[in-house]
């Protein structure tokens, strides 16, 4: 009886995964804002990963979240073209890889905190921040060459590692950030008024 108890919630999880992977596939080509070397605003689009690792657990999460990455990356292919191989296997790596496979962290304070919407959008900021941090260190450490002073006034006298290291940091937040606050703010207000239904069959 609990074989098939087990069997029936994997099932259940592989095809709400698939669903929300999907979902946030689709929000991924919604563009509020999109910058010229990569990076762009979307619709939400890291939340219904997030929410699924919420539910499922850090174990299923990072499985959604590595099976998002594949597909961000099939999508992104284009984005390699022309570049050294080094460049492309860390890109894949931090980019890509690593970047999406932390959404799966966002349960992290599940059952840590009484309040499910706090323990929900405090575990967005902090997968949303280690995705941040994947893409600052591929702009640091891989597109060096690609870094503008002419990008914000704070970078204006800055050149070699250092105009790299702030330049990475200034550009990948000029859309990263916006990202992550707007899917904490909307990941809190989701399971604020939806918490009951989107939480439904597991231990609350």
């Amino acid at each position: 009886m609990e074989d098939n108890k087990n069997n029936s919630q994997r099932v259940y999880n592989l095809v709400l995964a698939g669903i929300l992977i999907a979902l946030g596939t689709v929000l991924s080509f919604i563009k509020v804002f999109d910058l010229p070397y990569g990076g762009s605003i979307t619709l939400c689009d890291m939340l219904p990963v997030m929410l699924f690792a919420y539910r499922a657990g850090a174990k299923w999460g990072l499985g959604a979240g590595l099976t998002y990455s594949v597909l961000q990356l099939l999508f992104g292919m284009d984005g390699l073209k022309g570049i050294s191989g080094a460049t492309v296997v860390g890109s894949i790596l931090l980019d890509y890889l690593l970047a999406f496979t932390v959404l799966g962290l966002a349960g992290m304070f599940r059952g840590k905190m009484r309040s499910h919407p706090a323990a929900f959008s405090l575990g967005c900021l902090a997968a949303g921040l280690l995705r941040y941090l994947c893409s600052f260190l591929s702009g640091w450490i891989l597109w060096s060459e690609y870094a503008d002073a002419n990008f914000s006034p704070m970078l204006a006298g800055m050149s070699g590692q250092t105009l790299a290291f702030f330049y990475s940091l200034v550009y990948n937040g000029s859309y990263m950030i916006p990202n992550i606050l707007v899917n904490c703010v909307v990941g809190f207000l989701l399971m604020q008024f939806a918490g009951k239904q989107l939480l439904k069959g597991t231990e609350v």
